[in-house]
């Protein structure tokens, strides 16, 4: 992966033409043709994206702190924006299998599956966008883009409001890039991870989600 956590950006704005692609999962099921006359969905590629947490760590025997990274494939989502820069907040939603991120120890792993993220009753990171400061009202066909994706992350349980810092580049039908973010394991009710040679965790928690997203 208490009541809500980070920051807080203005109104957006969008509308652009990059093509369809299969999403990994189906986030938002109105079809295309239904949607608001100018609406663009923009849908995470079936490849190329990675979620990821990193979180401080003082191990015993070390003098220097080091920092525990978890990574996961099992991401779905689409974003979808009115001509004006509005997002539908319906339509518009981020979903990560936590039970599926992996870390550089299994042991590791499973206690933070176990006693911190408890997936056997919360499996999933959800975040639903409300707002993108910032998004160009016409995209690109290339070169760079840079906005903030304000919304409410759902995990263990809570959910807060959380504003992710998006950077990426537009090349012909894709944007590619990567949103990063933080939260604290207190603010999402979670419990500090300690496991075998960890000494101490540090609460807070680097969010980045590298992504591959295309129009449909």
């Amino acid at each position: 992966e208490a009541t809500t956590a980070p920051t807080q950006p203005p109104a957006p704005e969008a509308a652009a033409t990059l093509p369809p692609a299969e999403p990994t999962s189906e986030p938002a099921k109105t079809p295309a043709a239904s949607l608001p006359q100018g609406a663009l969905r923009l849908v995470l590629a079936a490849e190329g994206n990675l979620a990821q947490f990193a979180v401080r760590e003082q191990l015993a025997g070390l003098d220097f702190p080091n920092d525990a990274v978890g990574t996961t494939t099992a991401v779905s989502g689409a974003l979808v924006i009115l001509p004006d820069g509005q997002l539908i907040e319906g339509e518009s939603r981020f979903v990560v299998d936590l039970a599926t991120l992996k870390t550089d120890s299994s042991r590791r792993d499973g206690y933070i599956q176990r006693n911190t993220l408890e997936t056997g009753t919360y499996p999933e990171a959800i975040f639903v966008p409300t707002a993108a400061a910032g998004l160009p009202t016409d995209l690109p066909t290339s070169g760079p883009v840079a906005f903030q994706l304000s919304g409410d992350l759902t995990v263990h349980g809570v959910t807060r409001p959380v504003t992710w810092d998006v950077a990426g580049e537009v090349a012909g039908q894709a944007f590619s890039g990567t949103a990063t973010t933080s939260i604290t394991f207190t603010d999402f009710g979670m419990t500090l991870p300690r496991v075998g040679p960890v000494l101490s965790v540090d609460d807070l928690i680097r969010l980045e989600l590298a992504f591959t997203l295309l129009a449909q």
